[in-house]
C-alpha cells in the first residue's frame, strides 16, 4: 500500500511592491523653475475678482479640502493666497499629486509656490496619497484636490475625495474660475492657461461637510452634490 502523500500548500506569493513616486530630473527641476517665474510675471499682468466674499470660506476657523476640476489648476494658488490673505489665514497647503513623471515636475512647480505635495492617484498608490493627506490635513494645512484626474474623463468626480473628507473631518469646497481671455490644450481635460492682460472671476461654494460615519450610499450622495456643484460653477 503507498504511503499517502503529505498534503501540499499554495505556493507563497510575494507581497506587492510599493510603488515609488518618479523624481524630478535636472531639466524638471530647471523647467519648475521657468514655469514658477513665466507665471509670476503672467499674472502681475491679470486681473482678479471673487463672485461672492472670500472671507466666508473659512468654517469655524478648521482647515478646509479645496476641490478644483483638473483644468482650473493653473490659477488655484492664486485663488487660495487671495483667499488665505482675506481671511487672514496662514497659507498652508498641500495638494495631492500623480506619482507620474509628469507629477515629479508639478512637484517640483509646486513645492516653489511653497505647496506640500502627496504623491498619488485613483490608480497608483492612491492609498499612501490619502493617508499622507490626512496627515497634514492633521497638522492645519488645507487640501487641494482636483477630482477627475488625473486621466479623467473631464468633469467627471471621482470619490477619493469624499473619503479623504470623510477621514479628515474636513469640509469640501468646490471651487472653479472664468478666464476672459484663454489658451485651451489639446488634453484630456482641455487645461485652460491664461493669456496677459485676461480677467480671472474666482467663484466658490459653501463648504459641503462630510460625516465620519457615512457608508457607501452616503458618501455617493455627497460625491454626486459636489460635482453638481463643480459643474454649476464652472463656465467654458
Amino acid at each position: 500500500m503507498n504511503a499517502p502523500h503529505p498534503p501540499t500548500t499554495p505556493p507563497l506569493t510575494e507581497a506587492p511592491e510599493p510603488v515609488i513616486p518618479h523624481q524630478a530630473t535636472r531639466k524638471q527641476r530647471v523647467f519648475a523653475w521657468m514655469i514658477h517665474w513665466l507665471a509670476r510675471l503672467l499674472t502681475a499682468t491679470m486681473r482678479f475678482r471673487w463672485e461672492n466674499d472670500s472671507s466666508g470660506l473659512r468654517q469655524e476657523g478648521r482647515p478646509l479640502i479645496l476641490c478644483v476640476w483638473h483644468n482650473r489648476l493653473p490659477l488655484s494658488l492664486i485663488m487660495y493666497q487671495q483667499w488665505t490673505e482675506k481671511a487672514r489665514a496662514p497659507f498652508r497647503l498641500a495638494a495631492l499629486v500623480s506619482a507620474s513623471r509628469d507629477g515629479a515636475l508639478m512637484t517640483c512647480v509646486l513645492q516653489r509656490f511653497g505647496v506640500e505635495p502627496a504623491r498619488g492617484s485613483s490608480s497608483r498608490r492612491g492609498r499612501e496619497a490619502l493617508l499622507e493627506l490626512a496627515l497634514w490635513a492633521e497638522r492645519g494645512y488645507d487640501i487641494a484636490f482636483a477630482p477627475d484626474g488625473p486621466r479623467g474623463p473631464k468633469y467627471e468626480m471621482k470619490p477619493g475625495i469624499v473619503v479623504l473628507a470623510q477621514m479628515t473631518g474636513r469640509a469640501i469646497v468646490p471651487a472653479s474660475y472664468h478666464l476672459s481671455r484663454k489658451l485651451t490644450i489639446k488634453s484630456w481635460d482641455r487645461l485652460q492657461i491664461p493669456l496677459p492682460f485676461s480677467t480671472c472671476v474666482f467663484r466658490y461654494s459653501h463648504p459641503i461637510p462630510v460625516p465620519r460615519e457615512l457608508r457607501e450610499e452616503g458618501r455617493e450622495k455627497i460625491r454626486a452634490q459636489v460635482e453638481a456643484e463643480l459643474q454649476r460653477l464652472t463656465q467654458d
